[in-house]
């Protein structure tokens, strides 16, 4: 009974999410409350809990993030990049998309979709204030860009670190079974946006003209405080790209690396605070005490086991399975807190594997699947709600079906493509 009453408060509070027919922050936190009075959280473990509750990770990640690109937004260099990328595009749109994904999709699988996101999306912004066009599908095509690119390692999707702890899986082994596939799934996507954005690609010539104008190197307000925020940002994605040298969770670095800005800076703390995301990061803390509800009542771990009875000892319908399963599994309920869950039974189903080949195949599915559903809706990954955040922030709201209805379909063609490409490699 407890398992129907804590679904069906996800998918009501989904309902209003979906619709927008009440504020999102507003909805998880009364969802969360409610699984808390009627006793489907696990009590004070829903803050102490990684698996059953928030993750702190996430969070402090995400605030240490945030003050870094606060402290860095003061230099000007948002807008000196703004002005660069404008210009080298002469103003073309579908040039300009492709120029932000491309460096969206480089700087996730080392810098990780959510960090890459919140530097690159103000960037964007000020272009397109710049060129007055809308933000909106630009944002959406760099979010989807970076969830694409950020399966490529170890560190570039939070996912990925869940699944390379649980497997025991190096940051090697990531890049020579994640990358190729990643790489062919991004130019497709690439030749994607032209036909899926067409109808968004505005140019027009005498607000192009303004900004091929403009001196690019006249937006650095501050260069020796660039210089120090950059030293500091190089040693934050060092302490990333290191995670598994150092044992050092990435949300310690980040949060390291705002205080050590703040330090060289000197800037006005109250202000740089202002920058942050509260509403994200409150959304991000009630969505996964609502997950958590579903967690402790069996409702993820019952949809697992239902998953895993039906493979048998058919390993490649178990991979087609967890690939397409967690396509639409982990759009729907948070690929980290899906994949925090379901690691544990993947772990079951591989140990049941005749060898190890196999066995990896099916962590490779399941990464797949999770890394590329979270494009399938606008809550899917973290990276999503960050910059529908920062979109709403800067007045260029994006709403949950504006997304989404581009996420599905990116999500569907990404991971047919991941499924051929597990068949062909591991199964043939």
């Amino acid at each position: 009974m407890s398992a129907v009453i804590s679904l069906s408060v996800f998918v009501v509070a989904f309902y209003f999410i979906a619709t927008e027919k009440a504020n999102k922050v507003r909805v998880v936190l009364v969802a969360a409350g409610a699984m808390a009075l009627l006793g489907l959280i696990p009590g004070a473990k829903v803050f102490f809990s990684e698996h059953e509750g928030i993750d702190w990770n996430v969070i402090f990640l995400l605030l240490g993030m945030m003050i870094i690109v606060g402290v860095v937004k003061q230099t000007g260099v948002f807008d000196y990049l703004a002005i660069w990328a404008a210009k080298k595009s002469k103003g073309e749109p579908y040039r300009l998309m492709v120029m932000l994904m491309v460096i969206t999709a480089i700087a996730s699988p080392f810098l990780d979709n959510v960090t890459t996101i919140m530097l690159v999306a103000p960037v964007t912004v000020v272009v397109c204030d710049r060129l007055r066009i809308p933000a909106q599908p630009y944002l959406i095509a760099e979010v989807l860009a970076s969830n694409i690119g950020g399966a490529a390692t170890l560190i570039g999707d939070p996912p990925n670190i869940i699944i390379g702890s649980r497997a025991g899986l190096t940051f090697n082994d990531f890049l020579a079974h994640m990358a190729p596939v990643v790489v062919v799934v991004f130019v497709v996507f690439v030749l994607f946006t032209r036909v899926l954005f067409r109808r968004s690609f505005r140019y027009n010539p005498e607000h192009v003209a303004a900004v091929m104008a403009l001196q690019e190197r006249r937006a650095i307000t501050d260069p020796r405080l660039l210089a120090r925020c950059l030293a500091v940002l190089a040693g934050v994605v060092c302490g990333f790209a290191l995670h598994a040298v150092l044992h050092v969770e990435p949300s310690i670095v980040a949060m390291v690396g705002a205080g050590v800005m703040l330090l060289v800076s000197r800037a006005d703390v109250s202000e740089v605070l202002r920058e942050v995301e509260w509403p994200t990061l409150v959304f991000f803390m009630g969505l996964f005490v609502m997950v958590a509800g579903l967690v402790h009542t069996g409702v993820i771990s019952t949809i697992g086991g239902w998953t895993v009875a039906a493979f048998g000892d058919n390993y490649f319908l178990a991979a087609t399975v967890l690939l397409f399963g967690s396509g639409v599994l982990g759009a729907f309920f948070d690929n980290i807190p899906y994949v925090a869950t379901m690691a544990p039974i993947v772990e079951g189903v591989v140990a049941t594997t005749p060898d190890p080949q196999t066995g990896q195949a099916l962590w490779w599915a399941f990464a797949l699947g999770a890394d590329f559903g979270g494009n399938g809706t606008a809550v899917a990954a973290s990276a999503n709600v960050v910059a529908i955040g920062i979109a709403a922030r800067t007045g260029h709201s994006i709403s949950f079906w504006q997304f989404t209805k581009y996420g599905i379909l990116v999500t569907l063609l990404s991971t047919i493509m991941a499924w051929i490409y597990v068949w062909l490699r591991y199964f043939t």
